[in-house]
């Protein structure tokens, strides 16, 4: 079942993107889902293995991959859905960025943020995230497989 698009037809196009990210471990093999509704009802899904990596980086990550994608597609109006309180408090601006591993990120999405124009931030369950949620676990699976296993 699909829902309307929240934006109207008029004044640039627009997208839905929700956005999860995962580390199996923290750190741990890590890798981000995205799920991108354009207005029109097209989806475009991204994902990508991170690496070994927190799940803070990879929720990053999957934002940047966003927001790159938006700005490349002539989005004027996204509204990003994630089921991090963290990120979504951050990007907002009512938590500070104290990790200095996710300030670069923070930073470079604060770049992509301007130069789309809006960009709305809403915290969402997960269960009401569950398509980018399968493409991160798909994405953390891949980082699994990559990263040498560890002995005990």
């Amino acid at each position: 079942m699909t829902q309307p698009s929240l934006f109207d037809a008029g004044g640039g196009a627009s997208a839905v993107a929700h956005v999860d990210g995962g580390a199996r471990g923290n750190p741990g093999p890590a890798g981000y889902g995205v799920s991108i509704e354009r207005a029109d009802g097209t989806v475009i899904e991204l994902k990508e293995s991170v690496g070994i990596a927190t799940n803070n980086v990879a929720e990053y990550r999957g934002l940047i991959a966003a927001l790159e994608w938006a700005a490349a597609a002539g989005i004027a109006r996204l509204q990003v859905r994630s089921d991090s309180l963290l990120l979504v408090k951050q990007m907002l601006g009512e938590y500070r960025v104290k990790n200095a591993g996710l300030q670069p990120l923070w930073e470079r999405a604060r770049t992509l943020v301007r130069r789309i124009g809006q960009v709305e931030f809403e915290h969402v369950r997960r269960e009401l995230n569950t398509e980018a949620d399968r493409l991160a676990n798909e994405a953390m699976d891949q980082a699994a497989a990559q990263s040498p296993r560890r002995s005990g």
